[in-house]
């Protein structure tokens, strides 16, 4: 991940945190994919698995932040080495929260097997929003990996694709309810769990950030796409 740095020592410890991070991406990829197919099966076996996974997400989560707080204290590094260290902790946030939403996605499943309502839900389309989401942030991971700024900057506006499912989902959901009142209750089920798929895709998108703030040194959040190209350029 990082470019070679003077201290052989600081290398080693920064392969070893960075590589941490990449297992708890895995992790954390492998929770969106069981909690999808716990979606799409109505499993409440694989829904159980996602939410175990939780425990040890946030004990990753814990440990990295230990680690790189560890290696700040005594290697004091340079304004580059920082950024990337920074970028590391924030990266975990964002991992550790998608693991809440996969998590929150299995207990909602097994609310909906648990009321007789699973077969009711009309769940096409939000799987496929959910794949974009997951397929979204094993891109980030990669670019993370390799501190590539325009793979960062093109994750960046696959993210608005996700927030267009999700606004005509939005609209499909509430013709459902007004044609059929019976489908309120399912509606609002699924509404929550494409809000969670869509912070999925948001959180990949600030891995993206973080990159671009890791190689330019520049914060491009809260930014027009305009000013973020012109960075990445």
């Amino acid at each position: 991940m990082p470019d070679k740095h003077l201290s052989a020592q600081f290398d080693s410890e920064l392969n070893s945190v960075s590589s941490l991070v990449m297992e708890m991406g895995g992790l954390v990829e492998s929770q969106i994919i069981q909690a999808i197919y716990a979606l799409s099966q109505f499993n409440m076996d694989v829904a159980n698995e996602v939410i175990a996974k939780e425990a040890r997400v946030n004990a990753m989560e814990i440990q990295i932040d230990h680690d790189l707080s560890s290696i700040i204290a005594r290697r004091q590094p340079t304004a580059r080495d920082l950024r990337l260290l920074i970028a590391i902790s924030k990266t975990t946030a964002n991992l550790e929260r998608v693991g809440d939403e996969s998590a929150k996605i299995a207990r909602m499943v097994k609310s909906i097997i648990e009321s007789g309502s699973a077969r009711a839900l009309p769940s096409l389309e939000l799987r496929v929003a959910a794949d974009l989401a997951s397929g979204l942030l094993n891109k980030a991971l990669d670019a993370f990996a390799r501190l590539d700024v325009k793979a960062a900057f093109s994750i960046m506006k696959e993210d608005d694709q996700i927030d267009t499912e999700f606004n005509g989902f939005v609209r499909k959901l509430v013709t459902y309810m007004m044609e059929d009142p019976r489908m309120i209750s399912p509606s609002l089920d699924l509404l929550f769990l494409a809000k969670a798929i869509e912070r999925i895709g948001d959180h990949a998108k600030n891995i993206a950030e973080f990159i671009i703030y890791v190689v330019k040194g520049e914060d491009v959040r809260h930014t027009s796409m305009e000013k973020v190209e012109s960075v990445v350029q």
